[in-house]
Order: C-alpha cells, then structure tokens, then sequence
C-alpha cells in the first residue's frame, strides 16, 4: 500500500500533495480497488475495442471529432466534480476529493477556448448519450453519493493511465502545438509521478468505511460508468461517419450526407466513377474524348462557314 507522507489530505487550493510509493504487499481481494480491478475488466476491454477509441489509437482522429470529445468531456467532468465538492465532506467520497491534483474542468474550459474561441459557449451543446450520463452522475451524487467513487474511480484514474496514450495519439494526429495547447484536458500538473498518486488513491479507496454489499453497488456502478462512456464513443463514431470530407480534412465540401452521392459531379470526378447519374458530369466527361473534339471541332468549322455564307 502506498503511504502518504504530510500533507496527505486531498489537495486544497495552495497545497501540493506528496506521496511516495510503496509496495502493495497489503491489497486483499476483498479491497476495493481489487473488486473495480476484477470487476470492470470486460467492460474495460469492450471500451477499448469500440471503433471510436480503435480509430484514435491508431490516429485517425479528425479534428472535428476530436473538439466534439471535448465538449462531451467538458460537460461530463462539470457534472462530476460539482457533485464531487458537493460531496467533499461527505465520509462516503471526502478522502478522495482531490481537486488541485485532479479537476479536469478549467483544463477542458481552455481547450474549448482554443478549439472554439472565446465564445466557445455559444457553440456547444450536450449531446444526447453525454446528457445521459451528466443525469446518472448528478443522481448519484444527490441520492447515492457512495456510489460516486464509481465514476471518479473510472475517469481519473483512466485518464491518468490511458489518457496519457491519447494525449500524444492527438497531438501527433491533429498536428497541434507543441505548447500543449488543445489538449490541457490530458496534461496534470500537479501530480509529480502518476503511478505513486494512483496507488495512494486506490489505498484511500480501499480505506473506505465500506460494507460487502456498498462495495459490489460500486463495482456495478463502474460499469454502468464504462457503458455510458461506450454510448459516447458510439455516438461519436457515428458522428464521424457523417461529417463532411470539408470538415474531416479541411477539403471542399463534397457532400452533405443527403441525396445520391452518385449525383454530385465533384464526388464522381474525385473519385473516378464512370458512369455518373449526373448529367453534367456525364457531359464533361464526354467532352474530354479526343475523337469527340475532332468532331465538335469539325462541326463548328462547317457551321462557321455556313454562317458565313449566309451572311454573304
């Protein structure tokens, strides 16, 4: 078990946690952090095998996509840590309120900022599977505050871990600054080694004044944690199936997503489709044969000099 050295209650405002790391010689199958372990493999496992998250990983991830992540982020970790200081002195959550080393928040607020400018507000929204999940998060924090640990449990400690992985996936991919900004939302600060604060905060959890049946409501709740964040990414797979070459790679725009594809010339034409349904592009094609510029061009010439011969 890690041990906490001064100052080990959960980062106020102007306070810098420490830590050290120590072996967990002491982690039983009963704690906590063991049961999440164990409990929550499948689901962890699906989560990463949904497209959304296979795609980012191999970084095709288009900018578009990636500002909506954000902004489903955003209003996700809003929900989560205004229940959480709602909770901060609640015995059931109080010892893993660590605001200082975690809040992702003004993070995600300075990533939308640059994403979307200052008015970033004006240009977002809650998607419908992210206002799912704010709802689950706000319900448990009002009427089973226990049940928190969850969802705190699922996010950070991913995006301590995982997240990392992401981070450099994103800034590759999108080509972003390497001042870090658009991706504040991975970048803590104020944790100096993730891997010692991650074993004291399954310790703290694992100190918990919890019962048998509190601890299995936990581990169910983590799942449901990976299901709505699977509903997500789902969301946003499909969101990205749609959007526009324009807004995938900055290109014309080609096609709204209504219609035949097959009707657009500049689609049938960048994509060398023969035998196109418009007939601009059937026409443009035919005109590009040389044999049909000889005969035009032989047409002309006799309708040329039939005018001209008429007019004499």
């Amino acid at each position: 078990m890690p041990s906490a050295m001064e100052g080990s209650e959960g980062g106020e405002e102007g306070e810098i946690l420490s830590y050290e790391e120590t072996e967990d010689d002491n982690v039983s199958p009963t704690d906590l952090s063991e049961l999440l372990k164990e409990g929550t493999k499948e689901s962890h496992d699906r989560a990463e095998n949904t497209q959304f998250v296979k795609d980012f990983l191999k970084g095709r991830i288009k900018k578009e996509l990636f500002k909506l992540a954000t902004v489903a982020l955003y209003f996700t970790y809003s929900a989560l840590e205004e229940e959480m200081d709602r909770n901060k002195d609640n015995p059931v959550f109080a010892p893993l309120y660590f605001p200082l080393e975690l809040h992702r928040r003004e993070a995600l607020v300075k990533d939308l900022k640059y994403f979307y400018g200052e008015d970033w507000k004006e240009k977002i929204q809650c998607s419908e599977a992210t206002q799912h999940y704010v709802q689950r998060i706000h319900h448990v924090g009002q009427h089973e505050p226990e049940l928190l640990v969850a969802h705190a449990y699922t996010r950070y400690m991913g995006d301590l871990s995982g997240g990392q992985v992401l981070k450099k996936v994103a800034q590759r991919a999108l080509k972003l600054p390497s001042t870090e900004e658009g991706i504040q939302f991975y970048m803590f600060d104020n944790i100096s080694n993730a891997q010692q604060f991650k074993q004291l905060y399954r310790a703290r959890m694992n100190a918990l004044d919890l019962d048998k049946n509190a601890k299995e409501r936990i581990v169910e709740e983590a799942n449901r944690a990976f299901r709505f964040n699977m509903q997500v990414f789902d969301e946003l797979d499909k969101i990205g199936r749609s959007l526009t070459e324009a807004a995938q790679d900055g290109g014309f725009p080609v096609h709204d997503g209504k219609g035949d594809l097959r009707k657009c010339p500049y689609y049938a034409d960048k994509l060398g489709k023969a035998g196109s349904g418009c007939p601009y592009d059937a026409a443009v094609a035919l005109a590009k044969q040389p044999l049909v510029q000889l005969i035009v061009a032989a047409c002309v010439a006799v309708a040329a000099g039939a005018a001209a011969w008429y007019i004499m």
